[in-house]
């Protein structure tokens, strides 16, 4: 009895002491801050220094390599394809026969038919001449005659081109793409028969937004990635940039050439980066140092231990930068953290920030950021 009397005198003797322990340790552990009277010390926030240094805006898309110079051949006749000469790849020059149509026998006929009348009344105006000179028949019997031979003629004329319509030629030299038909496969009149490209014709082509449309100009500079060299990168620049818009997309066509011979096809896959604004010599802070107010963007400046509150005119927005056209000036300390909350004139602790935003122009040394004895970071 007397031995568990004396354990639980030990078990209520333990829970005492420790109950002691808490109730100092929480006493102990209030914070200067919290104590009565004890003066708040100022917000802690980080800055940078603004340095004049140059910002491009950039603007990046996707396009695809094409030709501007494509042929869709078709013919006015119809009828069975009688041979095809050429295959896809196939080089071919101006005016080669690449394909012909049969059941022409009627129009050859036709036209060996007209030769021969073309003749007759080549003959027939010759003779109606020499008796009109010879005043021997009326002036008007050689104006028919002349009339009659010029029929002839055009019905010749009109014979042979539609002999050449069941044959297909190359309009210019090229490289065939696509052949539509077989042998023996009958077409139709104006049926798409093969397709054509001229390979010094092929240029990269892209499609701007809405939003950049009247910001590229002709000859603005491209730097384009091709998957087909996926270590490489090309320099280009605008050649030409369509006056529309496409009414389905709201898109703006532009074309892109390179700077250097490369080798090309129809098809591959461009990721181009424009830079549409470039600007040097600008002072230029992080972004996050911009706080948006009803008034407009607003950068809060370290001065002489106070947040001094600035509107800002704001240019060219690039990698997390912004160029400041006026409000800051270079050298001026602008806060970059703990400003969300801040108000104009409001007292700050200023935390050192090795690194400059805005980078360093040739030249130039960043200044140090804040008091002397403020070199801890708040991070």
């Amino acid at each position: 009895m007397k031995k568990t009397y004396l354990i639980a005198s030990l078990i209520i003797v333990a829970l005492v002491a420790a109950g002691v322990a808490f109730f100092q340790g929480s006493v102990s552990g209030v914070t200067e801050t919290e104590r009565p009277g004890q003066q708040k010390q100022p917000p802690q926030v980080r800055a940078v220094t603004a340095m004049r240094s140059e910002i491009s805006e950039a603007l990046e898309l996707t396009g695809s390599v094409e030709p501007y110079r494509v042929a869709r051949l078709a013919s006015p006749a119809e009828g069975p394809v009688d041979t095809i000469r050429v295959r896809e790849a196939d080089r071919v020059e101006a005016n080669e026969p690449l394909l012909s149509i049969g059941r022409k026998k009627g129009v050859d006929a036709a036209i060996i038919s007209l030769r021969e009348e073309l003749k007759k009344e080549e003959e027939n105006l010759g003779r109606v001449r020499q008796l009109v000179e010879s005043e021997l028949v009326p002036a008007e019997q050689l104006d028919q005659a002349s009339a009659t031979h010029e029929k002839v003629r055009a019905s010749l004329v009109k014979a042979e081109e539609t002999a050449d319509d069941y044959t297909i030629k190359a309009p210019w030299s090229g490289v065939v793409s696509l052949v539509h038909v077989k042998e023996g496969e009958f077409v139709a009149p104006r049926a798409i028969l093969l397709q054509m490209y001229d390979p010094a014709s092929l240029i990269i082509r892209a499609s701007i937004p809405e939003k950049y449309a009247t910001e590229v100009t002709a000859g603005m500079l491209a730097n384009v990635r091709l998957d087909a060299y996926p270590d490489t990168a090309f320099q280009g620049y605008i050649d030409r940039v369509y006056p529309y818009l496409d009414s389905r997309l709201r898109t703006r066509t532009v074309e892109i050439l390179l700077n250097e011979p490369v080798k090309l096809l129809p098809g591959m896959f461009a990721r181009l980066t424009l830079s549409l604004k470039r600007a040097e010599g600008v002072v230029v802070v992080p972004l996050e140092a911009l706080v948006s107010t009803p008034k407009g963007h607003v950068v809060f400046v370290f001065e002489e231990g106070k947040a001094t509150a600035r509107i800002v005119k704001t240019g060219i927005e690039a990698d997390n930068r912004v160029e400041i056209i006026s409000g800051v000036q270079s050298g001026d300390k602008v806060i970059v953290a703990g400003n969300e909350k801040l108000k104009d004139g409001a007292d700050v602790r200023v935390t050192s920030d090795e690194r400059s935003g805005s980078g360093k122009s040739k030249g130039e040394t960043e200044p140090a950021v804040g008091k002397p004895g403020n070199a801890g970071d708040s991070r």
